[in-house]
Formats: C-alpha cells, sequence, structure tokens
C-alpha cells in the first residue's frame, strides 16, 4: 500500500478537446482530472470554459517565458488550487484564534 490515492477517475492519460480561442480552433489535451478542474473553475467565475482558456491563453503570451497552452492550463490550475488551499487554512487559523 503506498498510501497515495488516485485521482477520481484513475490515473488516466490526456484526452483531447477542440477549443476556440480569440475565433481560432485549437486542440488541447489534458488529463481528465485536468478537464474538470478546468470546467469548475470556469463555472466559478460564470464563464464559459473556452473564455477562461482565452484568458488563460492571453496571460501565457504576455509572459516572459511562455510554455504551450496545455502546460500553462495546468500550472494556472495547480496555482488556483494551492491558492485556495491557503485562503482555507487561513479562515481556519483565523476561527482558531
Amino acid at each position: 500500500m503506498t498510501g497515495i490515492a488516485p485521482p477520481p477517475g484513475g490515473f488516466v492519460g490526456p484526452v483531447k478537446r477542440s477549443v476556440t480561442i480569440a475565433g481560432h480552433e485549437t486542440s488541447i489535451s489534458l488529463e481528465p482530472v485536468f478537464w474538470r478542474a478546468l470546467e469548475a473553475a470556469a463555472a466559478a467565475r460564470d464563464l464559459p470554459m473556452n473564455a477562461l482558456i482565452a484568458r488563460i491563453d492571453l496571460a501565457r503570451i504576455e509572459s516572459d517565458t511562455a510554455p504551450n497552452l496545455a502546460s500553462t492550463i495546468r500550472s494556472w490550475l495547480m496555482a488556483e488550487a494551492l491558492r485556495a488551499e491557503r485562503r482555507i487554512s487561513g479562515r481556519a487559523s483565523s476561527s482558531e484564534a
């Protein structure tokens, strides 16, 4: 027993989806867990998923070191999860004081 739980749906390789960014069709390959997280992030912002992807893509293009879009999305989602975790643990610390 490793003590490491697989993500919901198990360890699954990337799934390619077509998206439209600024009127242009492109495909992005992400693992299902990242697609689910991206859908949740878009819903939390009341945005269509393509609109959120376009915003992430714009931030990528404006950055000094622009990796590919799929890597950018994964990095952004991880950073969002860590920010949310910090907000939650900050609230827990505040309520304990």
